[in-house]
């Protein structure tokens, strides 16, 4: 088990947590209200800054029942914090739906999953080994 210490910038944050026993992802949560135009992005803060153990990344993703209702998920989708990294986390949200959205302060916006990092080193080669599928890609597979 890995221990991650989590600042909290100020009155509105929230420390992030697993809202089912098992659950891979913690949630976090807005300490702003702002409102994203549909069609538009916004840069959510949560108010939070974590420090990661070495060897592990944390993937912030989408909310399954935000991108259901209301078409708001994740833009860069899973964003990466890096175990270095000791600033706020920042979430940018998009509102994919035909109305505005308001994110109100302590809601429920993403969540974070954390998770190790394989350590490998890229070596450069002039030929890679062969497999069943070689190239195929983007569709190569069918859909039936």
């Amino acid at each position: 088990m890995y221990n991650v210490k989590v600042k909290l910038m100020n009155k509105d944050a929230l420390v992030p947590f697993q809202a089912n026993k098992g659950d891979a992802g913690f949630d976090l949560f807005s300490a702003e209200e702002k409102v994203i135009k549909s069609g538009e992005a916004e840069l959510i803060s949560t108010g939070i800054m974590i420090e990661l153990p070495e060897g592990t990344e944390a993937q912030i993703r989408p909310r399954s029942g935000l991108a259901l209702k209301h078409s708001i998920t994740v833009l860069n989708s899973p964003g990466t914090i890096d175990e270095g990294y000791r600033g706020e986390i920042k979430v940018i949200l998009i509102n994919h739906g035909k109305k505005d959205f308001l994110v109100e302060s302590k809601m429920r916006i993403a969540q974070m999953v954390v998770a190790p990092v394989a350590k490998i080193n890229l070596i450069q080669s002039d030929e890679l080994t062969n497999t069943e599928r070689g190239e195929g890609g983007f569709g190569s597979s069918g859909t039936k």
